[in-house]
């Protein structure tokens, strides 16, 4: 059975090295190879404890037992994903990610629907997400849970670790109102 709580600082190892994982597995070939084989889950960690509970902004983690599963992180909109420019009247999904073996099981639904509910009770009537244009599984998965892409288009940039060149990976921005808070 799947549990679904927020994030502590005891969690954040295992977060940060499910986060790694999630992306070699997920985005091998949109993301240059070089750069999957060089992310490090301990210095995932480390930028995950700098932002851990700031400006708002919350991380789910989805369990079984005492293993996390999945993770989904939620707040304030960033303009142009820029943590220091902040949309206080739009919500944001930053990130959801899960073990490779756990995708279709369902986690992801769950995680999402609690980041859904989190959001809807600060207030926000809007959600928007980035998302490789090239992650059509994820985009199917986006779309399936109401989301549609509103035409934004930015470039993730990423540096390949040999030459230390910038890669900017297209992405498209998705968005889906929420309902109204009682």
């Amino acid at each position: 059975m799947v549990t679904i709580r927020p994030e502590t600082r005891d969690d954040i190892a295992a977060v940060a090295a499910l986060h790694v994982r999630a992306w070699q597995s997920g985005y091998a070939g949109m993301i240059p190879a070089e750069v999957l084989a060089t992310l490090d889950p301990e210095q995932r960690a480390e930028q995950r404890r700098r932002w851990h509970g700031a400006q708002g902004f919350l991380t789910l983690v989805a369990t079984e037992g005492q293993t996390i599963v999945g993770f989904a992180t939620i707040g304030p909109y960033r303009h142009q994903q820029d943590r220091a420019v902040l949309d206080h009247t739009v919500g944001e999904l930053l990130a959801i990610y899960l073990e490779p073996t756990r995708i279709g099981t369902g986690v992801g639904r769950a995680l999402l629907a609690a980041a859904l509910a989190e959001l809807t009770a600060r207030g926000y009537q809007e959600v928007r997400l980035w998302v490789l244009d090239a992650n059509e599984r994820s985009r199917r998965f986006y779309e399936k849970a109401g989301f549609v892409a509103d035409g934004e288009h930015a470039a993730y940039p990423v540096t390949l670790p040999s030459s230390g060149d910038p890669v900017l990976l297209p992405e498209l921005r998705y968005s889906r109102r929420l309902p109204a808070t009682a």
